[in-house]
């Protein structure tokens, strides 16, 4: 049964991965703008934010939610984690996320997350007063994910997330859904399982679209003495659909294995902007002290007169691990990540989790 379930799965990923390439065209600079909810391509947390869009091959716990669902499958029984990023400092964006997985069987992991994303005051404009002084508005972005995954085998692990998205102001609002879906796969030489492979959809889901006061006007009408309220209606958008391939490999820099090095390299085919290429590098001392580095790619990052995108690449970051028993089956941890901008003055991630 768990085979048919695994075949089940494996080949629905492949033909939506298929489909999505056949009408989408991926990577198409000239549909860039046309998608909405971007919200959705935005990495919350800080640990896999600094190896930057990489982690789809080898990411394990709560934070392969974003990446690759397939992952939080590695689960070893509770984790909770809390996350704040200081979005392209300067432009008074916070991203604020929460998130818990739990083992629920032998083999089977649920998880819950949220993020949201606020913008600060925004005075209120009008027509008749372009330069405001009757109030502010806050609009705010709200993420909310139900995943559940699971070990088809020794090798083998695969995962869904149902993502609830909403964005609003005062008088506006849009809400939808969308589907995640990932596999990972784990194997190795002489026994170990050091080279990882991942596969991953994200963000497919109808079109979204706003509604709400804020798109009526009242009118009069000539020659009329009553006033009618003219409502006019928002174009839907789609979502910005993707799809990641990464692989990985663990490098063993000592017998007892206290020093770890990992490779990364991914793929990203976007259908709403430029496809990207990223490599990163961590290092692991012991579990406890962890270093990385990546560096994402897409093509014209080199030029601002080209670029499409506010990062310029490189991205960094580092954790801190504590033990809370002897077994260290149980932790907590600190996590820092930086992510380049320009304009900006880069994104800032900081991060703390516990391991139950």
């Amino acid at each position: 049964m768990k085979k048919l379930i695994l075949k089940i799965f494996f080949v629905s990923t492949l033909v939506s991965c298929i489909c999505i390439q056949n009408n989408v065209k991926a990577g198409n600079e000239d549909r860039s703008g046309q998608a909405g909810a971007t919200e959705l391509l935005i990495n919350p947390w800080a640990r896999s934010s600094g190896l930057g869009s990489t982690s789809c091959a080898n990411i394990k716990g709560l934070e392969a939610q974003f990446h690759n669902v397939a992952g939080t499958a590695f689960t070893a029984k509770t984790e909770i984690l809390f996350s704040h990023t200081t979005w392209l400092k300067g432009s008074d964006i916070n991203i604020n996320a929460f998130g818990l997985t739990q083992k629920v069987s032998d083999v089977g992991v649920l998880g819950l997350s949220v993020m949201s994303m606020s913008f600060g005051d925004i005075e209120i404009t009008t027509t008749e007063l372009p330069e405001g002084g009757i109030g502010t508005f806050s609009p705010n972005y709200l993420n909310i994910g139900l995943s559940y995954a699971q070990a088809f085998s020794n090798s083998i692990f695969g995962g869904i997330n149902l993502k609830v998205i909403s964005e609003s102001i005062s008088d506006n609002a849009a809400m939808g859904i969308a589907i995640d879906a990932g596999i990972q796969y784990v194997t190795g030489i002489k026994g170990k399982e050091n080279i990882h492979f991942g596969i991953s959809l994200k963000n497919v889901g109808p079109r979204m679209g706003f509604a709400g006061d804020g798109l009526s006007l009242r009118v009069q009408m000539p020659n009329a003495s009553n006033v009618n309220t003219m409502e006019q209606r928002s174009d839907h958008f789609d979502l910005p659909s993707l799809i990641n391939i990464g692989a990985a490999y663990d490098f063993t820099l000592s017998k007892d294995e206290e020093h770890l090095l990992t490779a990364i390299a991914n793929f990203t085919s976007n259908s709403f902007n430029k496809d990207q290429y990223s490599l990163g590098l961590e290092y692991s001392f012991k579990k406890m002290a962890m270093l990385r580095a990546g560096y994402t790619y897409e093509d014209g990052i080199f030029n601002s007169a080209d670029r499409t995108t506010v990062f310029t690449g490189p991205a960094a970051g580092f954790t801190i691990q504590i033990p809370l028993n002897k077994e260290k089956s149980s932790s907590i941890s600190l996590d820092y990540s930086y992510r380049a901008t320009d304009p900006f003055s880069g994104t800032h991630s900081i991060g703390a989790r516990i391991y139950l």
